[in-house]
């Protein structure tokens, strides 16, 4: 179930790939957050307000692609790439659609629960690589990106 990351950045030997990074991801969310409520809105402006009767699916349909086809294109998201950090998989490449996806929907679903919430932070700021519940569970982990001080 979990998976090994001895593809990605040693945090002993190279720390700088892990500075920050709770932070920019804390940053990070904000930012998707607020891109992610303006495209609801405008969603419900396009459809004449007729997706207000689903409001919850559209937000979560909205969420999945953004950060899917985000992480999949350029291993972040918007915000991720504002603050200079990205997502790897369990190789240190940037994650594959499949990945993305997998990683975008663990997210989705942890979101919705208090305790996986409160897991992950605490996985975050007690494990080396700075990993979530769900980076765990994939292998994946946010960094630094490469050249960015």
């Amino acid at each position: 179930m979990f998976h090994s990351a001895e593809n990605l950045p040693d945090p002993d030997l190279q720390p700088e790939y892990y500075d920050d990074v709770l932070g920019k991801r804390l940053l990070a969310w904000v930012v998707d957050s607020v891109l992610l409520l303006v495209l609801t809105a405008l969603v419900i402006v396009f459809t004449l307000f007729t997706a207000l009767i689903a409001l919850p699916l559209v937000f979560i349909a909205l969420n999945l692609a953004y950060r899917t086809v985000t992480l999949a294109r350029y291993g972040a998201t918007p915000g991720m790439l504002l603050t200079g950090i990205e997502l790897r998989d369990v190789r240190g490449r940037r994650p594959d659609p499949v990945t993305a996806f997998l990683h975008t929907s663990g997210f989705v679903a942890a979101s919705g629960f208090v305790i996986p919430q409160i897991a992950s932070v605490a996985l975050m700021l007690m494990t080396a690589r700075r990993q979530g519940l769900v980076d765990l569970v994939l292998g994946t982990t946010v960094i630094n990106r490469p050249g960015t001080p």
